[in-house]
């Protein structure tokens, strides 16, 4: 993460009132709306992006065919790769580092003791209501029942991407049901939901959770992702575009971006938009080839990097089944949030690395014990070693043998790589 920013998170954690320590409640954010004169009522056609993998891609893939018609939008993301500023888009760039400090300043005048996201929600909501966009994709943290962004009573759709135990750390009953119910349970009525493709059992305790709900609902059997002649082909009863990416590499990410070419062409969005638009889509930091930067300078030219911010089962299971594609040796860079489970994570990746380095996950982040992330590896038959740094890593992995170097695990780390490089 960038200088600025980490000074500005030290600002906010070293506020007193503001807790680093997570706390769903909405009760605080309602009060320092109502303070603030309820700004939030002044964003136009909010699109609420909630569940556990995903979200990040079907709200960049919507920003992208949204803007391609010529609509403006705000988004909100979380968490950011690179530098704060990427979880501020207001129109037409990111919030300056002087606009997010000054937010921060106006938002502890209020003196209401709030949490580091929920001063966050307020910081993307105080400047997005100043713009008039056309729309407002807001992606929801860890849960959504009493999460900060859950806060629009006539949102114009929201969107369940996949659903798994990724939060169980964040609840008193650490169960799925329990997952679903905070994510799903409270959703609004009366407008659009889109639910993603779930695992079958996952898909029966939505539907449950959703029979009392009186929005219009579309589930994925609303539309098909096939190959066609070597090709993709989006198909609803309606419309066939073709999907032609270089930069959209896995299965899921695939899958994620079926679904928002469903919302675009509901929202009303041309399917000649949408085709012309996919080939200039790139996410940053999944399933992402690296080949140009100061670290990818050091290397061998047979040696290849790609960086994926996986740190969930699913997510993890998403990109060591894109990994066992490619006929290459591989070696692994890998850190870790203290609060991920290593060892159903690492097990994805049995029999894809030749070796895999552990390192911190980088500046203003908690990672895990080395120690517990080694045994993992161990336990999951993975050969390891640790290294103090990323620069340290790739100077253990480097050579003339062709390869391909995969930085995963954790954003942080991710964004600790794209900043180096």
């Amino acid at each position: 993460m960038s200088l600025q920013s980490i000074n500005l998170y030290n600002l906010l954690a070293k506020k007193k009132l503001f807790k680093k320590k997570v706390n769903f409640s909405l009760k605080r954010i309602k009060e320092a709306l109502i303070k603030l004169n309820n700004p939030e009522k002044k964003l136009n056609k909010v699109v609420n992006i909630i569940g556990s993998d995903g979200k990040y891609s079907v709200l960049t893939y919507l920003k992208f065919f949204i803007e391609a018609d010529g609509l403006k939008t705000s988004a909100f993301i979380s968490p950011s790769i690179k530098s704060i500023k990427e979880r501020f888009w207001i129109g037409d760039r990111f919030l300056t580092y002087y606009e997010i400090k000054k937010s921060i300043s106006d938002i502890e005048k209020l003196k209401i003791p709030l949490t580091i996201f929920e001063v966050l929600t307020l910081i993307f909501i105080l400047n997005a209501s100043k713009q008039n966009n056309d729309f407002n994709l807001i992606e929801a943290g860890a849960l959504f029942e009493k999460d900060s962004t859950n806060l629009f009573a006539f949102p114009f759709a929201q969107v369940v991407v996949n659903i798994n135990k990724q939060h169980l750390n964040f609840l008193r009953r650490k169960t799925i049901d329990e997952i679903v119910k905070q994510k799903v349970g409270s959703l609004s009525q009366f407008t659009k939901l889109y639910i993603a493709e779930q695992k079958p059992h996952i898909l029966r305790k939505i539907k449950k959770r959703l029979k009392n709900n009186l929005s219009y609902k579309i589930y994925s059997n609303s539309w098909r992702l096939r190959r066609l002649n070597k090709g993709l082909v989006y198909y609803d009863k309606k419309n066939r575009i073709n999907v032609r990416t270089k930069n959209i590499h896995s299965e899921g990410l695939k899958k994620n971006l079926a679904l928002a070419i469903k919302i675009a062409l509901d929202i009303g969005i041309k399917p000649k938009v949408i085709e012309r638009t996919i080939p200039k889509i790139k996410l940053q930091a999944r399933v992402e080839f690296i080949d140009k930067g100061k670290l990818v300078k050091k290397l061998y030219k047979a040696e290849q990097i790609i960086i994926d911010g996986c740190h969930s089962e699913i997510s993890g299971e998403n990109f060591a089944n894109y990994l066992k594609t490619i006929n290459k040796t591989k070696y692994g860079i890998i850190g870790m949030s203290k609060n991920k489970d290593p060892f159903k994570f690492t097990k994805k990746f049995k029999g894809i690395f030749e070796k895999v380095i552990i390192v911190p996950i980088g500046p203003g982040s908690e990672s895990i014990n080395p120690n517990i992330l080694k045994k993992a590896l161990i336990f999951n038959g993975i050969k390891s070693e640790s290294s103090k740094n990323l620069n340290e890593a790739f100077r253990k992995i480097s050579s003339k043998e062709s390869k391909l170097i995969c930085v995963f695990g954790s954003l942080y780390l991710c964004g600790n790589f794209l900043n180096k490089n």
